[in-house]
């Protein structure tokens, strides 16, 4: 009998860092036609940007006028609509008009590089759209500063009559919450509210309109009955100082003298401006990073 010590049996070999690194899923970011991609975002953000400020530039000077005693809301818009049909050229080159494009383009540009770069991140399809935190901060945002920047202009334009003077900070304050709710209202709650609007709307009706745009035209709209209050307040703290709040002509008299006409000026404002101009460019989005996916 020999004296030979048997081997221990070979090790299971282990795996390598390499192969470990193989195996793990890869995280990789969607840049496919990233260039193109950018481009679409600001192509389709110019062209609700360019339909929609006509309308929204007549209104908004209207609504102002108004509330200030310049002018009546109907005499406004008849004068702004004359301009536009005889002198376009004017009336497009002036810097109300610059301002309610650049307000409009710059906030469809932010929540469609919102879109992009959630599809970058988490490689979904390049059409795709979210609903998320990140895009309302970042579409409130970038909507809170032009628009701030907007109605200081045109309070200063089209506001009481006199020397031009700061506007007020809670004059600031009322727009931004007016502002908050009408960027909720016309970027989240749409894609939140439409499956259950798809569900109550009948597939005939459907084929003519979807749920998402329904719901794109109403939620913006309805919230202008809240916000309304708030931008007619923070439009009589500039054009009236020093007034109090009750009395027969004080300020909470004259918010509800003329919170319903200009409710529904400000829906015929938004209507266009997140409704048409959201569906507008959704559609236009849609259609060519549908295009760039094939």
């Amino acid at each position: 009998m020999s004296g030979t010590i048997p081997k221990p049996p070979l090790p299971t070999p282990s795996i390598t860092a390499e192969k470990a690194i193989e195996e793990e899923p890869q995280r990789w970011w969607n840049t496919h036609k990233l260039g193109l991609r950018i481009g679409v975002d600001a192509m389709a953000a110019g062209a609700a940007g360019v339909l929609v400020a006509p309308i929204i530039t007549m209104i908004d000077k209207g609504i102002i006028e108004n509330a200030s005693g310049r002018n009546t809301l109907g005499e406004s818009l008849k004068n702004s609509a004359k301009e536009l049909l005889l002198r376009p050229h004017r009336f497009l080159g002036s810097k109300p008009f610059a301002l309610i494009f650049s307000l409009y383009f710059g906030t469809y540009l932010t929540a469609n590089s919102i879109d992009t770069a959630t599809s970058v991140l988490h490689s979904t399809p390049l059409s795709s759209t979210t609903a998320g935190t990140p895009k309302f901060l970042a579409t409130s945002t970038a909507n809170l500063a032009l628009c701030l920047y907007k109605d200081n202009r045109f309070t200063q334009l089209f506001g009481s009559t006199g020397p031009t003077r700061p506007v007020p900070l809670s004059t600031f304050a009322l727009f931004t919450v007016r502002d908050c709710l009408t960027i909720f209202a016309s970027f989240n709650l749409p894609p939140l509210l439409a499956p259950s609007l798809s569900r109550h709307m009948s597939e005939e009706v459907q084929k003519y309109v979807g749920a998402a745009s329904v719901a794109q035209f109403l939620t913006p709209a309805a919230v202008q009955v809240f916000s309304t209050p708030l931008h007619l307040l923070g439009l009589d703290l500039y054009n009236r100082p020093g007034v109090s709040v009750g009395g027969a002509d004080g300020r909470a008299a004259r918010v509800v003298r003329d919170w319903a006409k200009a409710s529904f000026a400000r829906m015929g404002r938004i209507i266009p401006a997140f409704g048409v101009g959201g569906v507008v460019n959704t559609k236009v989005r849609r259609g060519f990073m549908e295009k760039l996916e094939q």
